[in-house]
């Protein structure tokens, strides 16, 4: 007879004691989300390091605040859900959030943070102590406050007058990210000065903590582990003729999820003519055998990481055509060559006048940038390809601790099929390395 004691139920991984190896309570009832276990025992089979969340919430919160103190402003008003996440690690309904905005945080100068949240859900940032008050009454959306917004967005401007009051010793220079209309029209008859918020936050964001480096690694692992569900499944599964688009991106959202994923961005996987144009998103197309698959993760994943890789795939018994060949080879090409390019001190604008030069044919319909900042999210910066660069817009250097995503897409206005690729690669001390370890298609690389 098998007996379960308590002590052991109620945690998460009964071999160990207060705390799993991310410094997260060991108890099936915590608030906080989190990896699965399928995710710690991959990631220790692994050989990876697990972060320390207790030290990587600190040390967003202290980049946070001093990016407010460096700008002479008296607190930031963060209503992106994203931004939410990096100054407090809680999680809320995060899509619904985006389109039905209800939460909202202040961080004062003097680094006093308070949550307005869902008013039946206080208690969901209650796990992180830097969060010192948890309210409600952020919501200034018409399906929720009809016709009397301008009320609730008064009562809440009124709110932020006085905590400024308190923590910010009266200065009236407030960064804000985004906001809806009333709750603007109202901060500004409190006598409050706007300012850019997302400069802020995204200014903090790009350069990621060592544990915030951690998480990523763990994060990437998950989701390579997830992609390769994916890969296996597609193969099984088309040359049996009833495996849809649907089907195959079916297999990354679910294998995401079951790591401790959150959700995934985006629908970009598409077969065959489908991939060009690209930005096709997946339907119910059934995959044909001799075809090329063609997808982009924007995939968040565990700690809220975003891993955002790209891969082409030719499933079939047949060789694929040499053209195909050949703009793989172009598109691998591409993002290696670039890659050289990063290294600390190296200028945003330098790295789009240097870039490996895509032929004359794939110019038209090539991606929308050489490559992007990644952290939750997409991110700042945007490296532009040169023909598009705005002076000014992006004259900044790279740091360490920057991760940047290098994109490839390569295909012909009115061709047959798109390649993409993408690696995602971290600025260190002295250069880069390439996080993504997710190999390319032997067949389309002509191997």
């Amino acid at each position: 007879m098998t007996h379960h004691h308590h002590r052991d139920i109620r945690k998460i991984d009964p071999t160990r004691g207060a705390t799993l190896g991310d410094n997260t309570p060991n108890d099936n009832n915590r608030i906080e989300i989190g990896p699965t276990q399928l995710a710690f025992r991959e990631w220790e089979t692994a050989g990876l390091q697990l972060p320390d969340l207790q030290a990587m919430r600190r040390f967003r919160w202290e980049r946070l605040t001093q990016h407010i103190a460096d700008r002479g402003y008296g607190g930031l008003l963060m209503f992106d859900p994203l931004n939410i996440r990096y100054a407090t690690d809680s999680t809320n309904m995060q899509l619904w959030n985006t389109h039905n905005p209800f939460r909202a945080l202040l961080l004062c100068a003097d680094g006093y943070m308070v949550i307005w949240d869902y008013k039946n859900s206080p208690f969901l940032s209650t796990f992180n102590p830097l969060v010192r008050e948890q309210r409600s009454g952020a919501d200034f959306f018409y399906f929720d406050r009809g016709d009397k917004i301008d009320v609730a967005a008064d009562a809440f401007s009124n709110e932020v007058r006085i905590l400024m009051q308190e923590h910010a010793g009266g200065n009236k220079r407030l960064a804000v990210d985004k906001i809806m209309l009333h709750g603007l029209r109202a901060l500004e008859a409190q006598g409050f000065e706007i300012m850019q918020g997302e400069e802020v936050t995204e200014k903090s964001r790009a350069v990621k903590g060592p544990d915030e480096i951690l998480a990523m690694r763990c994060a990437h692992h998950a989701c390579e582990q997830a992609v390769a569900e994916m890969e296996r499944a597609a193969r099984a599964g088309v040359p049996q003729g009833n495996m849809s688009e649907d089907d195959i991106w079916a297999v990354l959202h679910a294998e995401n999820i079951r790591r401790g994923g959150e959700w995934i961005e985006t629908r970009l996987l598409a077969s065959g003519q489908r991939t060009n144009p690209w930005f096709q998103e997946c339907g119910p197309r059934l995959v044909q055998n001799n075809e090329i698959v063609s997808f982009d993760t924007d995939l968040v994943g565990s700690y809220g990481i975003c891993i955002d890789i790209s891969r082409s795939w030719w499933i079939g018994d047949e060789d694929p055509p040499a053209d195909m060949v050949y703009a793989m080879q172009h598109a691998y090409e591409h993002i290696q060559s670039n890659m050289q390019l990063l290294k600390p001190g190296a200028n945003i604008q330098d790295i789009s006048r240097a870039c490996h030069p895509l032929d004359d044919r794939f110019q038209a319909q090539k991606y929308g940038c050489m490559m992007h900042g990644v952290g939750l999210c997409d991110e700042w910066p945007l490296v532009a390809y040169p023909d598009k660069m705005v002076e000014g817009a992006f004259d900044y250097e790279l740091e360490p601790g920057m991760v940047l995503c290098v994109e490839a897409l390569v295909g012909e206005v009115g061709g047959s099929f798109s390649i993409k690729l993408e690696d995602q690669v971290l600025i260190t001390e002295d250069g880069y390395e390439n996080l993504t370890s997710y190999p390319f298609d032997d067949r389309l690389m002509g191997r």
